[in-house]
């Protein structure tokens, strides 16, 4: 039985609610192996039974708030005084509580920065970095801080992408274990049942919070392509800066994924994503793959690693493109098979959370018995 402190600065309060969803379904899969102990500290929200929590009363409320105000991601880029005071007192919350659980046996920290205030007690470590890491490594210090805590752990960084692999390996190779290692997708995906272009009426789903990031070029390439009456663009996510939605796309509002596997992903043609976000590997595309949707995207490394150009989706670097590989999946016969590859390649590739929580087990049990990852 290996004892495992989680920390997580993003967790929903419930299975409908999208922030930080890939946490709890992380966090109940660890739960249901019998050779885990799970303690987790992330904001409030429902957990397994099995699941001790670690927050206090007061960290909780300030978590709860930190969530509803965007997360720690947002208040760094907000700047001013909230850009100093949310990280400060994030780590100092940390801080207290990674001592308080002095009985943990190995830490599991999400994202980089939430593992600089681990006391240098030689305990097997375990950091899954995601895309907005990436940013953060450009910041100043932010190198030699963590190398620093690295050095005081048995450590394997996992990245829940490959094209991350490179950079930590570049960063901190010399200190510990770089290893790929993806997320999983809750089955109700894979069950999803298709019958795109049924009537006639193409329906592309986009499924972003709506940050100009997220969105990027979207509107603006896709204005000219969704004129007619035979294209129609939906749009599901939480508002999360002031943005314009064109009258000519269908904003659906904040989306819960039984809504999505129910009522979007079966009708929809394919999934749009334009974004040009700090991207890691974008959940909603895995799901999207799994219940056998083909995907344009904006030609990002996220978006790289995951669609096979021509196969299983399309990447974009100009309105053309996109206009191109509208046109192609729009065609039944081709729409299908793209879909039946890009279901095969999310059931080899990725498979369930239980998969996924099969892989961080046998790295907590190298990490435990000394042996390299």
């Amino acid at each position: 039985m290996i004892r495992v402190l989680m920390s997580s600065t993003s967790y929903p309060q419930n299975i409908g609610d999208w922030k930080g969803l890939f946490i709890r379904h992380l966090a109940d899969a660890l739960a249901r192996r019998n050779d885990i102990e799970l303690t987790l500290w992330a904001p409030p929200g429902e957990v397994g039974a099995t699941v001790r929590l670690a927050a206090s009363a007061r960290e909780s409320r300030w978590l709860s708030s930190l969530m509803a105000s965007g997360g720690i991601a947002h208040a760094i880029r907000s700047g001013g005084l909230r850009a100093v005071i949310a990280p400060t007192r994030l780590l100092w919350y940390l801080y207290s509580m990674y001592r308080r659980e002095a009985g943990a046996g190995l830490y599991h920290v999400n994202w980089l920065q939430n593992s600089l205030p681990l006391p240098a007690d030689g305990k097997p470590l375990l950091v899954t970095v995601l895309g907005t890491d990436m940013d953060l490594l450009r910041r100043p210090l932010m190198r030699p801080m963590l190398r620093r805590v690295f050095r005081s752990h048995p450590t394997a960084i996992c990245p829940n992408a490959k094209w991350m692999v490179g950079a930590l390996e570049a960063s901190f190779g010399d200190l510990a274990r770089v290893q790929f290692l993806p997320f999983g997708i809750d089955p109700v995906w894979f069950d999803v049942k298709r019958n795109p272009l049924g009537d006639g009426v193409s329906r592309w789903a986009v499924v972003a919070r709506l940050t100009r990031a997220k969105l990027g070029t979207l509107f603006e390439w896709c204005e000219p392509l969704f004129s007619g009456k035979s294209r129609e663009l939906h749009l599901y996510g939480p508002r999360q800066e002031a943005i314009d939605i064109p009258t000519w796309a269908h904003y659906h509002g904040p989306a819960s994924p039984e809504e999505l596997s129910r009522n979007c992903f079966p009708s929809a043609t394919g999934l749009i994503t334009l974004s040009r976000h700090a991207e890691g590997r974008p959940q909603v595309m895995l799901e999207a793959m799994a219940a056998g949707l083909p995907i344009v995207a904006s030609r990002l490394a996220a978006h790289e690693d995951i669609i096979d150009h021509g196969v299983t989706g399309w990447l974009c670097d100009t309105p053309e493109d996109v206009a191109a590989g509208l046109t192609c999946f729009e065609d039944r016969d081709t729409n299908l098979r793209a879909g039946i590859a890009a279901r095969n390649w999310a059931t080899r590739e990725i498979g369930t959370w239980d998969d996924c929580a099969a892989r961080f087990a046998a790295i907590y049990g190298d990490l435990c018995a000394g042996r390299a990852p």
